[in-house]
């Protein structure tokens, strides 16, 4: 059925716009008055979608992130407080996004709305954008009748989210790109430096010293393979990608993680820290806590601990406590599974699982500034290393020559 972008005003004379599926004009405007409402525009859109016929490359290749998410939900639940009718504020965000691409989904979202969706029903209908979490937490919104609030936390929800990952983000900007500068200066020395420089011994016809003739070796081998090395490494990343996705390799792979040097404690937090954040603001929304630990398990990012929650999923539902059988897996920090203990038995878990979550951001912080300030002088004893290599197997036969000529 095409959609049909409309102005009016209604009984009282104010105005309103927005978007009516109907099968023609003259079928909106009739829709239209029986809302008591009487069109003075009426045009069909793109598509049904409501969409301009322009639309920027920018807004076709940028996808939807949690950024976007965060400041639409934050302008919603802003919307909705100051005492804005859903629909009229969903209309209010679409008119705000202009070409972002995500004011199609918005369009959708309304239009559902508009015609007697549950708001939580039409955000589910794009799972790729929403989040069952996001979704369930909406819907208890709606049924508790605090709709606004419950914005208001997803979007501080959200907002945390953001700030968390941008900090580890910007620590690590630095070692990557000093990763990519080793990688890239020792690739152009091997391939097209130390080949004219070592040209000269080749042609002596004498024996080369070991260091040297392994330097030519992997100088040649760059020269010649260096494509199929690039093709092998992406070949291998696309395959462990595939693997990983099976549920035995994943679970071998995460236990790998958490058991890894240095790393595996930062992997740890970081899948704490979402563990309860997580939990405690679906169950600060209402959700039940069966229903708010399925929604956990699959956001946790770590499939050893997923399998933990689902332990104690099990053992909630035998009317057993959460902290228990956390503990009982080994994987939870005693810390934690204590102060949940705590929370369940003075019920107070939301807000001893917030506390848990600020304490282990805060971790999750210090451990990441501790990686950076360890990565950074290994980085450059190793890159040191491959290069004093490089010069001490070039320097050798020239010393030999020296020796030779004296």
């Amino acid at each position: 059925m095409p959609a049909f972008k409309y102005k009016a005003f209604d009984q009282e004379g104010k105005a309103a716009a927005g978007v009516i599926d109907a099968d023609s004009a003259k079928d909106a405007r009739a829709r239209l008055r029986a809302q008591q409402l009487f069109a003075t525009d009426v045009r069909e859109t793109e598509k049904g979608l409501g969409l301009s016929t322009h639309i920027s490359l920018k807004s076709v290749l940028r996808r939807v992130g949690l950024r976007d998410v965060a400041v639409v939900t934050r302008q919603l639940a802003t919307l909705i407080k100051a005492g804005l009718p859903l629909v009229n504020a969903l209309q209010a965000i679409e008119d705000q996004l202009a070409d972002s691409p995500f004011r199609a989904t918005i369009i959708e979202v309304r239009e559902d709305v508009n015609r007697g969706v549950g708001l939580a029903d039409a955000l589910e209908r794009h799972p790729g954008i929403f989040t069952p979490l996001y979704v369930n937490m909406v819907r208890a919104g709606e049924s508790a009748g605090a709709l606004d609030v419950i914005l208001d936390r997803l979007a501080l929800f959200s907002e945390k989210t953001l700030a968390l990952q941008g900090k580890v983000r910007s620590a690590m900007v630095y070692p990557i790109f000093m990763s990519v500068v080793a990688v890239l200066a020792i690739g152009i020395l091997l391939t097209f430096v130390v080949p004219s420089v070592t040209k000269i011994f080749t042609e002596t016809n004498r024996a080369l010293p070991g260091p040297t003739v392994l330097l030519l070796a992997v100088s040649a081998f760059m020269q010649s393979y260096w494509w199929a090395l690039l093709l092998g490494a992406a070949a291998a990343a696309a395959a462990f990608r595939r693997l990983a996705r099976r549920p035995a390799m994943r679970l071998v792979v995460d236990r790998a993680k958490l058991r890894a040097p240095v790393f595996g404690a930062l992997v740890q937090k970081l899948a704490v820290s979402r563990f309860s954040r997580t939990l405690s603001i679906l169950a600060a929304s209402g959700v039940p806590i069966l229903k708010a630990m399925g929604i956990v398990r699959t956001i946790v990012g770590n499939e050893v601990l997923a399998r933990a929650i689902d332990g104690a999923c099990e053992a909630v539902g035998a009317g057993k406590s959460i902290a228990e059988p956390l503990a009982a897996s080994g994987v939870f920090p005693p810390i934690v599974t204590h102060m949940i203990a705590v929370g369940e038995t003075s019920g107070r878990l939301e807000e001893m699982l917030q506390n848990v979550a600020d304490a282990y951001d805060r971790e999750v912080e210090n451990s990441v500034a501790a990686l950076v300030s360890l990565l950074e002088p290994l980085m450059i004893i190793t890159m040191g290393g491959v290069v004093g290599f490089i010069v001490f197997a070039i320097l050798m036969p020239i010393f030999e020559m020296n020796e030779l000529v004296k």
